[in-house]
């Protein structure tokens, strides 16, 4: 049988003057953030976190070092739902986050935001012997009539300085309708306190044990105007040769309620409720190294996490790099060709919206933790669901982790069809313990996982005739895994010749989102 499938472009669920508004203003904001007024001077106020970052360091013995088990332990029973919320509530407090808001008052605005997200941090370097400490990456470009503005970094030096970077990040700016609105009470609780109590999150925790690669947990600013926040540490990394494996942007991963609007692919009706659901989202097709990236988050979720989940989370790994019409923090690193991924909740309260009808909550002042209904100074209904969050950070928490302990580089292989069989030669297999073999066929997520022990060559079984079939490889040294190698593919020849005719099948999804796979089946006749 014969299986195909073409990916089109439909037209969006949106009206198609405010879907052009939304690209066009978007757009805009890169023209404007990139050459208009220019980023200069970007560096790190501190000038070891330079050397921490190109490995030019020596480092220090302390602490305990990570193990999978440990790790699993650590998330499970450390990642807290009560401090996402205190941390929530914190930033919430300043009432608006806007990159152009005040930057030296001690209760309101971005500065004050900045200085307690900067003290968080460094309190989890004075804890017994967790060996963090924060510092800001510093960058000059004039947003909202500012001239110099800081993403707020906390640095955890690996073990190893030869073995590279991994980088959690999440917005801390905030906003309403207007992107330069500083009067404006703009708590940003959904977007992006959420993702910000997330990394701060796990920089607790995390920082309890040591790992061979560096961590650094970023929140940037200038994210609502152009990604320009996330843009300086990629232009940093980049031009200081930061060997950066690996990328994960948190923005908007906490509320749980499908709003009246929600950017294609959005979710299904107002009011519907998904809470044990997570969307990664990230760029190119589904063999791009991005998309490995999220296979690998996933499938350290599925198999350390999951079988000891009270409620077990749905990972869906999307077809676009983001919803359409919009942008993330995770796209200037995957412009300078680093792997990237982006976490959103499977239920936005809003697309940002352009028109005079907009009623969401997202860019609104109606971006709030809940509401006071009997004006006790309580929250009564609260609009994003801390457990849904403390889900989402372990989902994180075990990807970044399993990525910062392992140093090996995946193995190289190459494929070939031996009658119903697919052989794989694994060209480099020394200093593994074992090799895992990942196929997948149509889908974005592996189809099988087959373990081995280390050998030059592999046979697995193959699929159906006349299709495509990807297979990569991962080596396993002390039950840590590298990442998963270059997928390699074929299209599996049939091993008869007979004439065939053909059947189309059922679009996917249905009903049809902004990317449509068209599939269809050939028969051998008899």
């Amino acid at each position: 049988m014969f299986s195909r499938m073409i990916t089109l472009i439909s037209e969006p669920f949106k009206p198609f003057k405010i879907m052009a508004m939304r690209i066009c203003f978007f757009i805009f904001s890169l023209m404007i953030s990139h050459h208009l007024f220019g980023q200069t001077n970007v560096r790190p106020a501190k000038a070891l976190t330079t050397d921490v970052l190109i490995g030019q360091y020596e480092t220090t013995a302390s602490g305990v070092s990570a193990t999978p088990e440990l790790i699993r332990e650590i998330l499970l029973n450390d990642v807290n739902a009560d401090s996402l919320r205190n941390y929530m509530e914190a930033l919430v407090s300043f009432e608006t986050r806007n990159t152009g808001s005040d930057t030296l008052s001690a209760t309101r605005g971005i500065g004050a935001a900045r200085t307690w997200a900067y003290q968080k941090f460094e309190s989890f370097g004075l804890l017994g012997d967790q060996n963090v400490y924060a510092d800001y990456l510093l960058y000059d470009q004039n947003l909202c009539d500012v001239s110099t503005h800081k993403n707020v970094l906390c640095i955890q030096p690996g073990m190893d300085p030869d073995a590279g970077v991994v980088l959690i990040e999440g917005h801390l700016d905030s906003r309403c309708s207007e992107n330069c609105d500083i009067d404006c009470v703009a708590q940003g609780a959904d977007d992006n306190a959420t993702g910000c109590a997330l990394i701060i999150e796990l920089a607790r925790v995390l920082s309890q044990l040591r790992f061979s690669r560096t961590i650094v947990y970023m929140l940037t600013t200038g994210e609502e105007q152009g990604l320009v926040g996330a843009t300086a540490m990629a232009r940093f990394c980049d031009s200081n040769d930061v060997d950066l494996k690996a990328v994960l942007n948190n923005d908007t991963v906490g509320g749980i309620t499908c709003g009246m609007t929600a950017s294609p692919p959005g979710c299904s009706e107002e009011g519907a409720i998904d809470s044990t659901q997570l969307r990664i989202f990230s760029f190119g097709s589904s063999n791009s190294v991005h998309k490995s990236l999220a296979r690998f988050i996933k499938l350290q979720y599925e198999e350390e996490i999951m079988p000891q989940s009270e409620v077990p989370m749905l990972i869906s790994i999307m077809a676009p790099e983001d919803r359409t019409g919009r942008g993330g923090d995770h796209i200037p690193f995957r412009e300078r060709g680093y792997p990237a991924v982006r976490f959103t909740s499977a239920n936005e309260h809003g697309d940002g919206g352009l028109d005079e009808d907009y009623m969401d909550h997202q860019h609104t002042s109606n971006d709030i933790l809940g509401f006071d209904y009997d004006n006790d100074g309580a929250i009564d209904s609260f609009l994003v669901d801390f457990n849904y969050m403390k889900r989402n950070t372990i989902i994180n928490g075990i990807g970044l982790a399993i990525l910062a302990t392992n140093r090996e580089d995946a193995p190289e292989i190459e494929i070939e069809q031996v009658g119903d069989m697919v052989r794989v030669n694994v060209l480099d297999a020394m200093g593994y313990e074992q090799i895992r073999i990942g196929v997948r066929t149509e889908t974005n997520d592996f189809d099988l996982i087959y373990d081995f022990n280390v050998k030059d060559e592999i046979l697995i079984p193959g699929g159906e005739a006349n299709t495509f079939f990807f297979v990569s490889a991962c080596g396993v040294v002390n039950d840590i895994e590298s990442c998963f190698s270059e997928e390699k593919f074929i299209i599996l020849n049939s091993t008869t010749d007979l004439p065939q005719w053909i059947s189309y099948l059922s679009s996917q999804p249905n009903p049809f989102t902004e990317s449509t796979i068209i599939r269809w089946n050939t028969h051998s006749i008899p």
